[in-house]
């Protein structure tokens, strides 16, 4: 799990082993969380797992068998308490919510100048990739005007993966409704004077 860890509750017992990256919403690059069925890791008798990376040598060792990344585990325990405070998933859920409705919107009601291609039923919540259209083309051009003044507006990271291009609309957890609504309103304004 990536992109949407902790943006909702999840039933951990639906996995054997979740492996989730900090970076997205818990942490600094570099830090993993795992959760891994007690029995399935009990179960192991595979000798070519390094050692490092067998989860039997990691419980015994509370974790520790290496040294730590000491900063990146005090940043996602800051992180964590942040997440409680906010209600914990329950409210990150009906937060992402808002935050990628208000997104959606704005490209689906855009009468195609904003195009999101992915199916409506497997749209994530937290990474929104859409392209700039004009006359039924992706206008890199325009793309680029976007990504200027959402620069100069202190709106940074909108620039698409660089496999796919476009714009890339990152909701993490850490993102106010307070700052989607401010992006929407400027997707709306550079909408209305470039159509």
């Amino acid at each position: 799990m990536s992109s949407n860890f902790l943006t909702r509750p999840i039933d951990v017992t639906k996995f054997s082993v979740i492996f989730a990256s900090a970076q997205k919403n818990f942490g600094a690059s570099g830090l993993v969380l795992v959760i891994a069925r007690k029995d399935l890791i009990e179960k192991s008798t595979n000798k070519s797992i390094p050692v490092i990376f067998d989860y039997k040598v990691q419980i015994a060792n509370a974790s520790m068998y290496n040294t730590p990344p000491t900063f990146s585990i005090y940043v996602a325990n800051k992180v964590f308490q942040w997440t409680k405070r906010q209600g914990g998933l329950k409210a990150m859920n009906q937060l992402s919510e808002k935050k990628s409705m208000l997104v959606y919107e704005t490209i689906d009601d855009s009468n195609g100048f904003y195009v999101n291609n992915i199916d409506k039923k497997c749209r994530s919540r937290v990474n929104i990739p859409l392209r700039i259209m004009k006359d039924g083309t992706a206008n890199e051009k325009l793309e680029s005007a976007f990504l200027s003044e959402a620069t100069k507006s202190n709106m940074i990271e909108l620039k698409g993966h660089r496999a796919v291009g476009g714009i890339r609309i990152s909701l993490y957890n850490g993102i106010s409704l307070q700052e989607t609504s401010q992006l929407v309103d400027f997707m709306r304004i550079f909408q209305k004077n470039n159509s």
